[in-house]
């Protein structure tokens, strides 16, 4: 007789689907923070979850560095590694599986609660020997996930957890590190970003003391790239970060949360003068020509601030208020500079 089909084992397609996950890897080099997106974001077909999340341990907190699906408004999110499906999952170093997040006690359900979630599946990320995150996927369904999807899970966690391994082995710092900070700027990233706005956010609420947030979107950047090429505007990338963190005080965070965007917490601050004034020194330290090889390169760029409290306690909000304003300061630029012309 035929031997029966082991249905726990993954099928060809998804042993192919790995593979090109590993392939797509690959192509992203030594930036932990883009293997852990591209592994989120294949996740969701490749066991049909709604949700994908990496989540690193840092102290007695899991924090989400990497987030796809209905999980991709919570980037930045932590939570007690104690009381949590992916503490369990950190401390034991074992696959963990919720059929239903409403009868399980190991779960967080106020989380789970707020993002929807009815059930889970966590495989632990392996590094050097030790459980330092997880790879979570996630269903509004209950019972969503069976032994097969921990298979084909479980391999996608060696493949990220070897790549976690290999960025975290030619860097002098450590694999948080190399997680939360921008590689080619060495800022923090957008996860870091969001992770610092939303323990700030719940200062806010505990005493009211109030933080300043500023968008910074870079001006002509894609002029400098098409006339000098993209080394001159990765270069004037990293001029704009390093006069940026220059000016900025050591308890403000500045981080790049993509392409030519920056974010800035300004913490504390003084209200909207303060917070404007603020607006200013970055602008006059940036707006400066910057010399790349033989060509001088002129620096601008676009700034839209909010401040916490005054402008809302709901992150989504705050972001959206400064990006307005962001936005805004461009256009207003935009005009002045047609009308000198």
């Amino acid at each position: 007789m035929p031997l029966e089909p082991d249905i726990t084992l993954p099928s060809r397609d998804q042993l192919v689907a790995i593979i090109r996950i590993q392939t797509e890897i690959a192509r992203q080099g030594l930036d932990l923070a883009q293997i852990m997106s591209v592994v989120v974001q294949r996740s969701l077909d490749l066991i049909k979850a709604e949700g994908a999340v990496v989540e690193l341990s840092e102290g007695d907190d899991m924090v989400y560095q990497a987030v796809s699906g209905i999980a991709a408004g919570q980037l930045g999110l932590r939570l007690k590694l104690a009381s949590s499906l992916s503490g369990l999952c950190v401390l034991s170093g074992e696959i963990q599986r919720c059929t239903d997040t409403e009868t399980d006690e190991r779960v967080d359900r106020a989380a789970c609660r707020r993002m929807q979630i009815r059930s889970m599946l966590v495989v632990p990320l392996q590094h050097e020997g030790s459980t330092v995150g997880v790879l979570k996927v996630m269903s509004k369904n209950t019972a969503a996930f069976d032994e097969r999807d921990e298979a084909v899970l479980g391999l996608l966690a060696e493949v990220l957890g070897a790549d976690m391994f290999l960025a975290a082995q030619y860097a002098s710092d450590d694999l948080y590190h190399r997680a939360t900070h921008d590689q080619m700027t060495g800022l923090a990233n957008r996860a870091l970003f969001f992770d610092r706005i939303r323990t700030d956010l719940s200062r806010v609420t505990r005493d009211g003391s109030e933080f300043g947030l500023m968008i910074m979107d870079m001006d002509g950047l894609k002029a400098i790239n098409d006339n000098h090429g993209h080394r001159a505007g990765d270069a004037a990338i990293c001029e704009v970060a390093r006069r940026a963190s220059q000016t900025l005080r050591k308890s403000d965070t500045i981080a790049r949360l993509g392409g030519d965007e920056f974010g800035i917490i300004m913490q504390p601050t003084q209200g909207m003068a303060y917070l404007a004034e603020g607006v200013e020194r970055l602008r006059q330290a940036i707006c400066q020509p910057f010399q790349f090889e033989s060509n001088w390169l002129q620096l601008s760029v676009s700034i839209g601030a909010a401040i916490a409290l005054k402008d809302g306690l709901d992150l989504d909000a705050l972001l959206e208020h400064a990006d307005q304003a962001m936005y805004q300061d461009k256009r207003e630029r935009k005009r002045l500079l047609n009308l000198a012309r």
